[in-house]
């Protein structure tokens, strides 16, 4: 026979909170969890690996109307084979393009950081060079406090009302 998980034994298990655990089950995320006598719900093993699917999906991005018509066309067994693999081939697809994305950013960031790397190299280190970002007139290196600079126009529109505004 199949134990049977509690709510929290199953938040502990996913990481999910209760409350998103009862949310799911509300907006059809997974179906109607079956009750204990004293209304628990009583989670099965097959239940913690459909999570760990919507897990997956969630966390490659899938957004939870996706899911949620995922999780529709799933209630429908065999019928809906097709459509849930069409359904993943373009998340899939969807996933794939955010990661060459993220491969092209993650490069140019490289670039980035060897550029200042080898301006840093040719930079002559001395006890008066102040540090990345700061230069010599700067008050926060300099011990002084730093001069309020005006704005009146942000002061000006702070002081309005939002009748004054419209």
């Amino acid at each position: 026979m199949e134990a049977h998980l509690t709510i929290a034994e199953v938040a502990r298990r996913t990481g999910l909170t209760a409350d998103t655990l009862r949310y799911y089950e509300r907006i059809g995320l997974i179906a109607a969890v079956p009750r204990a006598p004293g209304g628990q719900r009583r989670y099965a093993s097959a239940d913690l690996d459909w999570l760990a699917f919507l897990l997956r999906l969630r966390e490659t991005g899938m957004p939870i109307q996706g899911m949620q018509a995922f999780a529709r066309l799933r209630s429908q067994g065999d019928a809906s084979v097709g459509e849930r693999r069409q359904m993943l081939e373009q998340h899939l697809a969807d996933v794939q393009a955010k990661v060459a994305a993220l491969q092209q950013s993650m490069q140019a960031l490289s670039l980035k950081i060897e550029h200042y790397r080898a301006i840093d190299r040719k930079r002559p280190s001395s006890p008066g060079t102040a540090p990345e970002g700061k230069t010599s007139n700067d008050p926060s290196t300099s011990g002084k406090p730093a001069p309020q600079r005006r704005q009146p126009a942000l002061r000006a529109r702070a002081r309005q009302t939002p009748a004054d505004r419209r």
